[in-house]
């Protein structure tokens, strides 16, 4: 039976069902016409094929997604994908669900979605699912998989699982495939979890056009992971001003002044937390509750760096960074630096006075040397 007359059996239009499409594409910043052929797509039979695979994790990037509104996760699993294996939210457990899993297997071209560490020491039961390591069910999946996508810091780079002194030797999964040389699309969507609109972003297009998303030297979508929470940080302006807050609870705290003083790590994380709302729920991330960004989505920093400790701007420029309106002098205040700026000054007034004598020495000998001419 066609998926519209299925779809009103249970008393969803096939216009209801198209504004579904056009909602989910136009969350993740595609365009109303990619919903509408993807609906196209899907009443032809046509709905990706996903298995989901969970490693070392919390499910908080599952339990994100399962608080997705538009569209929520009812139409996402029942109507624009066909949601193969997921431990969570699957219905059959045991042998049953490993029996989904076998088929979707055979059958093949399905996109992969990885949740959670994978750990590589095998001395110990670390991550047994089904009776197979972490290592040789995310290997077995990815060889018959249409593409990759690692949801999360854990699948990514090993987010907290990987953090010292990482008994398990947990590390991410684009690391294993390129180990265990399988070729596939790997995309990584960062976070701690990973805003579930940049999974949505992914995976649409991925079934819509046969394509994935432009992507940085680390796997992850520049629409997404282009630019640093930083530039685009509601509190941004506090920073340009030279507002920061000292310790938590102060006034600067309480009037959402600037947290980078108190840690936060927005200047070096590449993410899209303060443009994209998570769950449509507004200042629902670190910033927006006023504790400092600890990097979750970037490796080296997040669960690595302790969170009260400053990292370095990087490109202090525009759009960066921008002069303080009250800059802090340090040093060069009070006496001492009423001192060392007449001092500056009266050694740039020589050095300038030393340069113009010498230009007017130079200048004569040539009109000197001209007259000998």
């Amino acid at each position: 039976m066609p998926l519209f007359e299925t779809a009103a059996t249970s008393g969803i239009s096939r216009r209801d069902f198209v504004k579904v499409c056009s909602a989910a594409a136009a969350a993740v910043g595609l365009p109303a016409w990619a919903g509408e052929k993807m609906a196209e797509k899907v009443a032809k039979g046509a709905k990706p094929s996903v298995v989901w695979l969970h490693f070392q994790e919390c499910t908080g990037c599952t339990e994100s997604l399962l608080r997705t509104s538009h569209p929520d996760v009812g139409a996402v699993v029942l109507d624009l994908v066909s949601l193969d294996y997921h431990e969570t939210l699957a219905a059959a457990a045991g042998h049953q669900l490993e029996a989904n899993l076998e088929a979707a297997k055979k059958a093949g071209g399905y996109v992969l979605v990885v949740e959670g560490a994978i750990p590589t020491k095998l001395d110990g039961n670390y991550c047994i699912v089904g009776g197979k390591t972490a290592v040789q069910s995310l290997v077995e999946c990815a060889e018959r998989a249409a593409a990759v996508i690692c949801i999360g810091s854990c699948a990514s780079w090993g987010g907290v699982p990987s953090a010292d002194p990482n008994p398990t030797g947990a590390t991410g999964a684009p690391r294993i495939l390129k180990d265990k040389g399988i070729a596939k699309p790997v995309v990584t969507l960062p976070g701690c979890p990973a805003n579930p609109y940049n999974l949505l972003g992914t995976v649409l297009q991925f079934a819509t056009f046969g394509t994935l998303p432009k992507l940085d030297d680390k796997g992850r979508p520049t629409f997404a992971y282009g630019r640093v929470i930083h530039e685009d940080c509601p509190r941004r302006p506090h920073f340009d001003a030279g507002r920061f807050a000292g310790v938590y609870g102060d006034e600067g705290h309480r009037n959402g002044w600037c947290l980078y003083k108190l840690g936060c790590k927005g200047p070096q994380t590449h993410a899209n937390c303060s443009l994209l709302s998570f769950c449509e729920v507004p200042g629902a991330w670190p910033i927006g509750i006023g504790h400092p960004c600890i990097g979750c989505t970037e490796q080296g920093v997040g669960f690595n760096v302790p969170i009260q400790v400053n990292l370095p701007i990087q490109n202090p420029t525009a759009p960066m960074a921008y002069p303080a309106i009250h800059p802090e002098h340090g040093v060069l205040g009070g006496v001492s630096g009423a001192v060392a700026i007449g001092v500056g000054g009266a050694i740039i007034g020589a050095v300038a006075g030393a340069g113009f004598a010498a230009t007017k020495k130079l200048t004569a000998e040539a009109e000197k040397d001209q007259g000998k001419e």
